[in-house]
């Protein structure tokens, strides 16, 4: 069993300021609605927002003075990754317009059943923005539903016009967030490996059983994003709390450095998504 005997400080990614004219819009986008929100004593909510973009949010909301009392982020469910920025003032009329779809699909008994990308794709094909729809999630326990979190408009577009995901037909079912089921908590095995650098190529080369070469080469084809932004070089170093996501192979959290093995090499503990 490996053991630290030499742990390490902590260190933690500092946040990344905006990169893109589309970045920056955002920020202006919520110092706008939060100027709204507190101005006028109202409620506003924006879009759906990946992990990146709340990062976003909240430096744009800590720019804009606004107390953390008057915001929350929310996804309609307690394990969301895309969530809503809700600016609510102390005494506003909350009304929020997050809701979810259920789809069942009607297929024949042992038939392949979609996919989470079947389903998003059928989505985007009703021509919906993108942060008009949150998380896809396929419960373990009830093979053959999804349910999908959009908002309001959005949601009543799916139950109009959504027949079928890939080949399989499907039904609808709009809820509202009083009715949405528990999902079971998926089981995420914490692993552990010993790396020669805190590198981006070393732990990916440990996080996926591959070489560093081949690490670098995904690297180099722009395959792999940490925290949700392109990752730049195979020297970057790493951090405790990190995500990384690399196409076609998965995604995962580094979640410990505890710190050197008897052999003077990095430990580090992951899980996959």
């Amino acid at each position: 069993m490996v053991r630290s005997i030499d742990p390490a400080p902590r260190a933690v990614r500092g946040f990344v300021p905006a990169r893109t004219d589309e970045e920056r819009f955002l920020m202006r986008h919520v110092e706008d609605l939060a100027r709204a929100a507190e101005g006028r004593g109202i409620a506003r909510y924006s879009g759906f927002l990946s992990d990146r973009e709340q990062d976003l949010a909240r430096a744009a909301l800590n720019r804009a003075d606004v107390p953390e009392s008057d915001h929350h982020f929310e996804g309609g469910w307690p394990g969301a990754e895309r969530k809503l920025l809700c600016l609510e003032p102390e005494g506003c009329y909350p009304a929020s317009p997050l809701c979810c779809v259920k789809l069942t699909c009607r297929t024949l008994s042992g038939a392949a059943l979609p996919g989470h990308k079947d389903y998003l794709g059928s989505l985007m094909g009703l021509e919906l923005r993108r942060e008009a729809l949150g998380d896809i999630v396929l419960p373990a326990d009830t093979p053959g539903t999804a349910y999908v979190f959009a908002l309001e408009t959005a949601g009543e577009l799916i139950c109009r016009e959504l027949l079928q995901v890939g080949r399989t037909e499907v039904t609808t079912t709009l809820l509202s967030l009083d009715e949405v089921p528990e999902f079971p908590q998926a089981e995420r095995k914490t692993q552990t490996a010993t790396v020669s650098s805190l590198r981006l190529d070393a732990v990916l080369a440990a996080m996926l059983h591959c070489s560093r070469g081949q690490a670098c080469e995904w690297i180099a084809a722009g395959r792999v994003e940490i925290n949700h932004l392109p990752a730049e070089s195979a020297h970057a170093p790493v951090y405790e709390g990190d995500v990384f996501t690399v196409r076609g192979k998965g995604r995962f959290g580094l979640t410990a450095l505890p710190g050197k093995s008897k052999k003077d090499r990095s430990i580090i503990e992951f899980f996959q998504y």
